[in-house]
């Protein structure tokens, strides 16, 4: 099992930055592996961020392309999620999760994950 905690959320004031973490513990395994961010507002789906495969490839959803930067450290163990210009809209409860054997055309798929987080909580209000 790979257990998954998210750390960074809180309140924010439009445009400015948050920086989300997302440390692994467990068995995890590099093989095909793909890290990604979800978010989920109050009412609504839980919608896809970002995600960056094992190759390094990295993949963004249209509302945070250009705003947001998703990494990783060399272990892949810990995923970021550098939010910046943030807006009223990107207040969510955001979702790290990992999976393996991740193809291409699921990337954004929440059924492509197998493992997910808890979530934090990021506000951006005035």
């Amino acid at each position: 099992q790979v257990q998954l905690a998210e750390s960074g959320g809180g309140l924010v004031q439009p445009g400015n930055s948050l920086k989300l973490s997302c440390s692994a513990s467990g068995r995890t395994s590099t093989n095909s592996l793909a890290l990604a961010w979800f978010r989920q507002a109050p009412g609504k789906e839980r919608e896809f961020v970002a995600a960056i495969r094992y190759s390094g490839h990295k993949y963004y959803s249209d509302s945070v392309k250009g705003r947001f930067s998703i990494s990783t450290d060399g272990a892949k163990n810990t995923v970021y999620l550098q939010m910046d210009s943030l807006q009223p809209e990107d207040s969510a409860a955001y979702f790290c999760a990992r999976g393996n054997g991740v193809i291409l055309s699921s990337i954004r798929s929440k059924s492509a994950y197998a493992y997910w987080g808890q979530g934090t909580q990021v506000t951006v209000s005035s």
